[in-house]
């Protein structure tokens, strides 16, 4: 009974794995949007589109670590 609620709480911590795929995907999807409006702003958005990769991408990590501590620890 243990091991499967071990099991089942650490199937829905990686729940936040799909929140930031698609919170990446809407970042890139912006940054695509925002350079064919204007071009010459390339660079800016471009440091922009990283960090925020950078950032929604470390939630996703830190969602998938404690999946793992609850199924190991």
């Amino acid at each position: 009974m243990i091991l499967a609620a071990k099991n089942i709480g650490a199937g829905l911590s990686t729940l936040g794995l799909a929140g930031a795929g698609i919170g990446i995907g809407l970042i890139f999807a912006s940054y695509i949007a925002g350079v064919s409006r204007n071009p010459p702003q390339r660079p800016e958005l471009f440091k922009a589109t990283i960090l925020g990769f950078a950032l929604t991408e470390a939630i996703a990590l830190f969602s998938l670590m404690i999946g793992f501590l609850v199924l190991f620890a």
